[in-house]
C-alpha cells in the first residue's frame, strides 16, 4: 500500500470542493485549498493545530474519509454545512482508537468550524471576526443579565478593546473533541433559551477579567497572564470558578467543611447552612463526631438519644432535595471517629442490603482514625467505643479535641487510655480488626468510607496554634482548622428577631490545578504558579459566600489549594514506568519544586498585600514548617527568611483534588491517579464519545498501565514522597480487583498509614461504580 507522507492531517480536496460548490462552507475551511502533492492528489491543510499533530496518513485512510463523505453528500443533496459537520464528527469519532487517536483533533476541528459558523451568523460578522466583537458581546449580554456588570464597569471601553486583542483563536485548536464539547456543554455562558453565547477563548478571558478586576498595578498584564495560563491549558480553575466567574449568580469556591456541635440547634443550623451552600454549587464535608451516640442521655434521661443516624439521614435528604443550580444533586460527606459508639451503624450506611431504615445511600462516609487504632489493628488488639457526650460529662474533656503530637506518643492516646481506665464510663469493647473488616467490606461494596488519619494531619498542620483539624471535605484533600459555630441567643430588638451565634471555623476550599502533562514539558512552572496563586487569592476577596461563618474563616486563613493533574500523562511523556523508584524519586523532586514556587509566590503576595491575619505563631512564622520537611538547602533557607520577614498571604497553600472533569477538558489524565484504560467511552446522559489517553503513541503506550493492574504499593510510595511537600492533602484512590483478599487490602491500608499518607479517598474496586466529585474538580 502506497503512503502519502504528510506532516499534518489533511482532508482530500474533492470533499471540500463539493461543499464549496454548494456555498455551504465558510472561507476559513479553504485557507490552504488547491495544494497538490507530488502524486497529484489534491489535499488541503486544516488549521495550525493540525500541523502540530505531525501524523502521516495512508492513502487508504484518506480515501476512506473521502468515500464516507461523498456517500453522505449523495444521500443528502440539500444538506447544510452544519448537517455535514455533525455527520462527519460522528464519523471521525468512530475512527478514534489506540492506533489512530488523532482523529479526536479532526473531530474537534470540524466542531470548531461549526461553532464559528453559528456564532458568526448570530453576531452578524464574518467567521474570521467572531472573536473581534468580544467587547460588544460583553456589553450586550451584561445588559441582558447574563454577565455581571463588573466586566463593563470596572474595565473601560479602551481596555476591553485591548483585552479583545489578546484573544488567541488558534488556542481553540488545543482541545480534544471531548474537551471542547465538555467546555461548550457545561461551562460557557448560555442565554435564557440555553443557547451558548460564549466561545472558548472568551470563557478564559472572562474568568481572567473577573479574578483580576480589583488589581491596582499592571492590571491588564495580570489579566493577560491569567488568560495565557488557562488558554494554553497549562492549568485549570475549579469547577465553580470555571462555571460561575463573570456570571450574575453562583460562588467561586469548591468545597466547604462544617463541624456540628452536640445540640439540636447546631444540628439544624448546620443542615440549613449545608442546604444554602449546596444550592450555590458547593460540595460539603460535615464532621459529626461531637454528637452523642445512640442510647446516650439527654438532660439526664438515659437512653434518650437516637445517635447520629437520624441526623445523617436528614443530610441525605438535603443532598437529594437541594440540587446544585439544577445541574446535579448535592454532594455531602459525613465524617465520624472510629472510637464513636455508632461506628458500626455508620459503616453500614451505604450498603445495598439490610434494613433500609438504617441506610443513607446518597451520603459519602469518612472515618477519622488515630494512630493507636491502626496500631491495635496491626497487633490484633482490642478497641473501646465511647459516647462523646458521656466522655465530656465524666472525664471533663472532649476526646475528639486531642491528637498525638508526636508519632507514638501524645495527648490522644493518653486521654484514650484514661477513658479506658475509668470504670464510670460505659463502653463497647471489640477487636480492632473486626472494625477494620467492616471498613473493608463497605469499601469493596460501596467504595467508602474514606480514611482520614487525624494524628498525621494535625501534626503537619501549619496553623495548629489556632485550632485543630477534625476531618476533611468531600474529596479528602482539604485540611484546615475547624470548630463548631455555637448558638448564643435569640432576642427581639425593635420588632426584629435577632439571632446571635459565636462563629466557628467553617472551612472553605479554593482550588486550581497545574496541568503537569502540558506545563512541565513546556517549562513554564516558574511563570505559571505565581499567576495561579494570585488568581486563587483573589477568589477569596471576590467570592460571595452565603454562610457568614464560612466567609469569616475564608478571610482569617485565606486558604487556597494549588494542586496538579496529569501525573500519569507526564510519566508517559518522560518514559518513566509507574512501578519504579524513578517515578517515586521524580514525584519527590517535582513536588518539592512546585511547593517551593507556591510558597514563594504566596510570600511575595504577602509582601505586596499583607499576610493572612493568623500568620503570627504559625509554623510558617516560626520556621517549624521548614524544619518538619527537612528543607535545609540554601534556596529553602533563603525562602524561610523571606517568609519570616514578609509573611504568607495564605495560611494553607497546596492540595491535590480529583479534577476528573477538568482534566478531560484540558486533555490530560486525572489528578495523581493512573489511568483506568488506554481507550474508553465517556458516557453522559445524551452522548457517548470514544476517548484515548493523551499523547498515545507507539512510545508512550508502554508507560500507560491500567490502575487495576498496578501494584498499589507503588502508588502509596509516590504519594508518601509527594505528601511531604503538600501542606494539606491528596485525593488518593486505591484501585483493586474485586477478587482482592482481605489481607491484601488490609496491608495496603496499613502501608498507607505507616508511610505517612494523610488520607485515602475511594477504594475503587472493579465491581463498584463511583460518583466523581465535580465540586473539587480543578
Amino acid at each position: 500500500m502506497s503512503t502519502s507522507m504528510c506532516t499534518c492531517p489533511s482532508f482530500p480536496f474533492p470533499i471540500l470542493q463539493r461543499l464549496r460548490n454548494r456555498n455551504m462552507v465558510c472561507n476559513r475551511f479553504f485557507v490552504c485549498a488547491d495544494r497538490k502533492g507530488e502524486n497529484g492528489n489534491m489535499t488541503i491543510q486544516i488549521e495550525q493545530q493540525m500541523a502540530k499533530l505531525k501524523k502521516s496518513y495512508t492513502e487508504e485512510e484518506l480515501e476512506s474519509f473521502v468515500r464516507l463523505s461523498d456517500r453522505w453528500l449523495r444521500k443528502n443533496d440539500n444538506a447544510t454545512f452544519e448537517a455535514w459537520a455533525d455527520a462527519m464528527i460522528l464519523q471521525t469519532l468512530s475512527l478514534i482508537d489506540e492506533e489512530e487517536p488523532y482523529w479526536t483533533f479532526v473531530a474537534a476541528q470540524i466542531y470548531l468550524e461549526k461553532l464559528y459558523d453559528q456564532f458568526a451568523t448570530r453576531r452578524g460578522v464574518g467567521v474570521e471576526d467572531v472573536y473581534k466583537v468580544f467587547p460588544e458581546q460583553l456589553a450586550r449580554y451584561t445588559e441582558a443579565g447574563l454577565y455581571h456588570d463588573c466586566l463593563t464597569t470596572k474595565y473601560s471601553e479602551l481596555e476591553l478593546v485591548e483585552l479583545a486583542s489578546y484573544l488567541e483563536q488558534s488556542r481553540d485548536e488545543l482541545f480534544t473533541y471531548i474537551g471542547l464539547k465538555t467546555l461548550m456543554d457545561r461551562y460557557v455562558v448560555r442565554d435564557y433559551t440555553k443557547t451558548p453565547v460564549e466561545l472558548p477563548q472568551e470563557r478564559w478571558m472572562v474568568i481572567a477579567m473577573t479574578l483580576m478586576q480589583d488589581e491596582t498595578e499592571n492590571r491588564l498584564e495580570k489579566v493577560r497572564e491569567s488568560y495565557w495560563a488557562m488558554s494554553n491549558l497549562y492549568m485549570t480553575v475549579a469547577t465553580p470558578t470555571l462555571s460561575n466567574a463573570g456570571k450574575t449568580h453562583g460562588q467561586l469556591s469548591s468545597c466547604f467543611i462544617d463541624t456540628v456541635d452536640d445540640s439540636l440547634q447546631s444540628i439544624y443550623d448546620t443542615n440549613t447552612d449545608v442546604a444554602t451552600l449546596s444550592k450555590y454549587g458547593g460540595g460539603i464535608g460535615v464532621y459529626m463526631g461531637k454528637i452523642r451516640s445512640r442510647g446516650s442521655s439527654i438532660k439526664g434521661f438515659k437512653g434518650a438519644s437516637s445517635g447520629v443516624l437520624p441526623w445523617i439521614k436528614q443530610l441525605n435528604n438535603t443532598a437529594v432535595s437541594v440540587d446544585q443550580l439544577g445541574q446535579r444533586q448535592g454532594a455531602i460527606a459525613v465524617y465520624l471517629d472510629v472510637w464513636h459508639k455508632d461506628v458500626f451503624t455508620f459503616l453500614d450506611l451505604r450498603l445495598n442490603n439490610g434494613d433500609e431504615r438504617l441506610r443513607a445511600h446518597d451520603i459519602f462516609t469518612g472515618l477519622c482514625l488515630p494512630d493507636i487504632f491502626m496500631e491495635a489493628v496491626e497487633a490484633r488488639g482490642e478497641w473501646h467505643l465511647f459516647d462523646p457526650h458521656e466522655v465530656r460529662e465524666v472525664m471533663g474533656f472532649s476526646l475528639e479535641d486531642c491528637y498525638d503530637e508526636q508519632k507514638g506518643q501524645g495527648s490522644f492516646r493518653d486521654k484514650y487510655a484514661s477513658c479506658i481506665a475509668n470504670p464510670l464510663l460505659s463502653r463497647e469493647v471489640v477487636p480492632a480488626i473486626d472494625i477494620m473488616k467492616r471498613i473493608m467490606r463497605s469499601q469493596l461494596e460501596t467504595g467508602v468510607p474514606f480514611m482520614f488519619y487525624r494524628d498525621e494531619v494535625n501534626r503537619m498542620n501549619p496553623n495548629k496554634h489556632e485550632g485543630m483539624i477534625y476531618s476533611s471535605n468531600l474529596c479528602t484533600e482539604i485540611f484546615q482548622n475547624m470548630s463548631p459555630t455555637q448558638f448564643e441567643s435569640i432576642t427581639l430588638e425593635d420588632d426584629v428577631i435577632v439571632t446571635r451565634r459565636k462563629p466557628g471555623d467553617f472551612v472553605v476550599c479554593n482550588l486550581s490545578s497545574v496541568n503537569l502533562g502540558k506545563a512541565v514539558p513546556a517549562g513554564v512552572l516558574e511563570r505559571l504558579i505565581p499567576i495561579q496563586v494570585r488568581m486563587l487569592d483573589n477568589v477569596i476577596a471576590l467570592n460571595t459566600i452565603p454562610v457568614k461563618q464560612a466567609e469569616r474563616t475564608n478571610a482569617r486563613y485565606r486558604g487556597i489549594g494549588l494542586g496538579t493533574f496529569g501525573w500519569h500523562h507526564l510519566l508517559a511523556l518522560k518514559e518513566i514506568q509507574w512501578e519504579s523508584d524513578e517515578a517515586v524519586d521524580y514525584a519527590d523532586k517535582l513536588y518539592e519544586h512546585i511547593a517551593y514556587l507556591t510558597i514563594r509566590a504566596s510570600s511575595a503576595l504577602a509582601r505586596e498585600k499583607g499576610a493572612y491575619p493568623l500568620f503570627e505563631g504559625s509554623d510558617w512564622q516560626t520556621g517549624a514548617y521548614f524544619d518538619k520537611r527537612s528543607y535545609n538547602s540554601d534556596k529553602w533557607q533563603a525562602l524561610r527568611a523571606d517568609v519570616a520577614n514578609y509573611g504568607m498571604r495564605n495560611g494553607y497553600v497546596m492540595a491535590v483534588a480529583p479534577n476528573s472533569s477538568t482534566s478531560i477538558l484540558a486533555g490530560s489524565t486525572a489528578t495523581i491517579d493512573p489511568i483506568f484504560q488506554k481507550s474508553y467511552s465517556e458516557e453522559k446522559k445524551d452522548y457517548k464519545i470514544p476517548v484515548t489517553v493523551p499523547d498515545l503513541s507507539p512510545v508512550t503506550t508502554w508507560y500507560y498501565k491500567s490502575a487495576y493492574f498496578i501494584d498499589q504499593n507503588w502508588t502509596i510510595k509516590q504519594n508518601a514522597a509527594r505528601a511531604r511537600h503538600i501542606d494539606q492533602g491528596i485525593s488518593l484512590n486505591l484501585y483493586v480487583q474485586n477478587t482482592i483478599q482481605a489481607k491484601d487490602l488490609l496491608a495496603l491500608h496499613l502501608n498507607a498509614w505507616a508511610s505517612g499518607v494523610k488520607t485515602t479517598y475511594y477504594v475503587r474496586s472493579t465491581s463498584v461504580e463511583l460518583l466523581e466529585c465535580e465540586s473539587c474538580a480543578s
